[in-house]
């Protein structure tokens, strides 16, 4: 059924492709009908990998049930709520609860015992309440004072439970029932629960001015025995083995950072306009200054190396009369104090050496490769003028950026609503160290009428976790894999579908013979809508291959993190080669994808077809493929800096009141690097997104270059289409038709 299903899928598919095609067909010769010369070769005449495509359209649709069962099942109230013992949520709004949003632990030094890692829980009733205590307190000595003073019961007894209202309750009873904790301590809300007020005070660690305090139980504890507990609870409830100290020290940091943003958004904002202005231009510009750029950047190194070679001639010539300079390394051996080795002549002659044949390596590779170091020059320049023919181009990462948030924020959402799916556990809790029945699960409805009350006083059926036994409930794990790796898929399927856009518009400015005349109207919205209409198979294809290869990676990332602490070093070394193939993999498949995207572009072809097609293009030109890749990282890279530098030093003397016609506008904040920083790496990312568009913008030029020089020759049949400059430089011409050389005469 589902093979007839899918193959059904698959024919109306190929009918309705076929039925766009043909009029697309008839569209293009109804617009080359009259021209003697029309660009034809980027009528796509059929949808690609269309079984990929309907594989991917199911996936999709899958991905939505996916989430509506997980919203269906979920909860986020369980993420964003603490859970008391009950499994009453703390801070609900119309519950008893709803003024109570913190969650007290009745004996948080239980939560340094071993279990917690285990069962995922703190062997202590945990309550809701309303604030958390600010001072030390017994239940033994509360007891002792209420006869004197009912203010004492007054305060303990919000830390007890609510139907809990018999202070003259023997204490053995108050503790092994846990109506009321043994002990209270100084505490302050942190991740909605109360955790003990840590100050660390000339390198020790002290609560409310006190080392050591009483337990209830009779005996003095140390500090440190709550920091280990409190340290505990927060590695349970994070992930992570981070301290309480540290998180704590964190969060008053983060609230001054977040004060800084809120006073100085407005300036951050100005500064990342700025940089998006600067990027812009920065690409206008390159079509006049990527020459004088690279060539500046080339001598100015060459300078350098020169002037280091001369500087160790002199520094060896000045030390070679001298005593004891004459050592060799080898006599002295290694030293801690390389200072010593800068006494030797031979250190001098050696670098000498060395930078005289790196200096002797730049001068070959110039000369020799100094007409595909033009070329690649010659194609920055080009692709900044087609940037500025298809300025539309700089704006389609929006487009990106809103389908990756979009994907993100499902994915994200899919997972909070997943991992909330399960129902409450709850298990036996005894304060009774012989009790069998201790971590079983129980009925809290039924729990007061069963044995185990009988044969573990005191014992209570308290929350546990989230969990169930049904089917969906174990397989939630897989579902979150699934979840993971679809949106793998869709984020890297969006990323494709913008650089096969891209290659689309850029391609047409190229073939286009008369620029920019010959270009074809809303080139980007084009190139757009038969990336989608004919290649949405194809692009998925590329991006499931991608996909597949980064979600082994990740698990093994998870698989070495998890191993962290083995000792086995066999395990360790495999982990790690894989690791290191995988991420060459990775960057391979995204360089072959890429190119891929382009060919299809142009031609149309399937991934496969257009992957085969662009690797062995690239290997035929491997040459011209590693100079243009350099060249261009290089110059984008220097651009990069470039921007980000100088809206950075802008924002540092703006931000440090150095700049006296606008000191008055600073805001006052308690960390200056804060929006610097912000301005800085904000530039930085604005910049790397307009250079990513001119990358793909002379990536897609160059192939367009290597099979125009394949499949031309300049004749009146196959005129080259690569501008005059390129043209210039190869020594390629294109011969005129016999009536363009009348016309001339005439």
């Amino acid at each position: 059924m589902w093979t007839t299903s899918v193959r059904d899928a698959i024919h109306v598919h190929s009918f309705i492709c076929n039925h766009i095609n043909k009029r697309h067909a008839r569209t293009a010769r109804r617009r080359c009908n009259g021209k003697k010369k029309c660009n034809s070769s980027f009528i796509l005449w059929g949808c690609t990998d269309v079984l990929c495509c309907v594989i991917f359209v199911i996936v999709i649709l899958g991905y939505i049930v996916l989430g509506t069962v997980a919203w269906m099942h979920g909860d986020p109230r369980k993420v964003v709520y603490p859970t008391d013992s009950y499994g009453q949520f703390c801070g609900q709004q119309e519950t008893p609860n709803a003024n109570k949003a913190i969650l007290f632990y009745f004996n948080i030094l239980q939560c340094a015992n071993p279990t917690v890692l285990i069962n995922l829980q703190c062997p202590t009733t945990q309550l809701c309440v309303s604030k958390c205590p600010d001072r030390f307190a017994t239940y033994i000595d509360m007891q002792y004072n209420y006869r004197r003073n009912k203010s004492y019961w007054e305060y303990y007894k919000q830390f007890c439970k609510q139907d809990f209202n018999n202070p003259d309750k023997p204490v053995s009873q108050v503790l092994r029932d846990e109506d009321c904790p043994s002990m209270i301590v100084p505490s302050r809300p942190f991740l909605q629960r109360c955790f003990p007020d840590f100050i660390t005070r000339n390198g020790t660690l002290t609560v409310a001015n006190q080392t050591s305090f009483k337990d209830g139980h009779g005996k003095t504890r140390s500090v440190i025995d709550l920091r280990e507990a409190a340290n505990k609870v927060t590695a349970m409830q994070q992930g992570t083995e981070s301290g309480i100290t540290s998180l704590l020290d964190a969060k008053e940091v983060g609230t001054k950072i977040f004060e800084d943003y809120a006073s100085s958004w407005f300036w951050i904002l100005i500064g990342l306009v700025i940089s998006m202005l600067v990027s812009l231009i920065f690409i206008l510009l390159l079509r006049f200054t990527a020459g004088i750029l690279f060539w500046m950047v080339i001598f100015g190194v060459i300078a350098a190396v020169g002037y280091g070679i001369w500087h160790c001639y002199w520094e060896y010539s000045s030390l070679k009369g001298k005593p004891d300079s004459d050592i060799t390394i080898s006599d002295i051996g290694f030293q801690t104090d390389f200072r010593v080795y800068l006494q030797l002549s031979q250190t001098w002659l050696i670098f000498m050496i060395s930078l005289a044949v790196i200096e002797a390596i730049i001068i070959l590779v110039l000369i020799f490769l100094r007409n595909r170091v033009r070329i690649a020059i010659a194609l920055l320049k080009e692709g900044s003028k087609a940037v500025g023919c298809i300025m539309s181009t700089l704006f389609y990462p929006i487009i990106t950026f809103l389908l990756l948030a979009l994907c993100i924020a499902y994915w994200a959402v899919t997972a909070v609503f997943l991992a909330s799916s399960g129902d409450a556990v709850y298990k036996v809790m005894s304060t009774l160290p012989d009790c069998k029945y201790t971590n079983l699960t129980c009925d809290p409805e039924t729990f007061s009428q069963s044995n185990v009350t009988t044969l573990c006083p005191g014992s209570q059926c308290t929350f546990a976790f989230y969990g169930g036994e049904s089917l969906y409930h174990r397989y939630i794990f897989v579902l979150q894999l699934c979840n993971l790796l679809v949106f793998l898929w869709l984020v890297n399927f969006t990323i494709a579908l913008g650089q096969c856009t891209l290659a689309g518009a850029f391609a047409s400015y190229y073939w286009a013979l008369r620029k920019p005349e010959d270009i074809p109207p809303c080139p980007l919205g084009s190139s757009f809508g038969r990336a989608l209409r004919y290649h949405t198979g194809s692009l998925a294809f590329g991006a499931l291959i991608l996909s597949v290869v980064q979600f082994i990676r990740i698990i093994l990332e998870y698989l070495d993190h998890k191993l962290k602490g083995a000792h086995n070093a066999c395990t360790r070394f495999l982990l790690c080669c894989l690791k290191c193939c995988f991420w060459c993999l990775e960057h391979f498949i995204k360089f072959m994808n890429r190119n891929a995207y382009i060919m299809i572009s142009i031609y149309g072809k399937n991934f496969c077809a257009s992957a085969r097609d662009a690797f062995f293009l690239l290997m035929r030109n491997v040459m011209r493929v590693a100079v243009l890749d350099k060249v261009t990282d290089f110059l984008l890279f220097l651009g990069k800096l470039l921007i980000s530098g100088s809206v950075g030093v802008l924002a540092f003397f703006f931000f440090t009141r150095q700049i006296p016609v606008i000191q008055e506008e600073v805001p006052s904040l308690n960390y200056y690097w804060v929006p610097l920083l912000t301005v800085i790496f904000g530039s930085y990312m604005i910049a790397h997104g307009f250079f990513n568009v001119y990358a793909m913008c002379v990536d897609t030029l160059f192939l367009c270059f290597l099979l125009d020089l394949e499949k031309n020759d300049g004749s009146a049949s196959r005129p080259y289409y690569m501008p005059g400059s390129l043209r210039a430089i190869l020594n390629k011409k294109n011969h005129k038709r016999p009536e363009e050389k009348k016309k001339g005469r005439k």
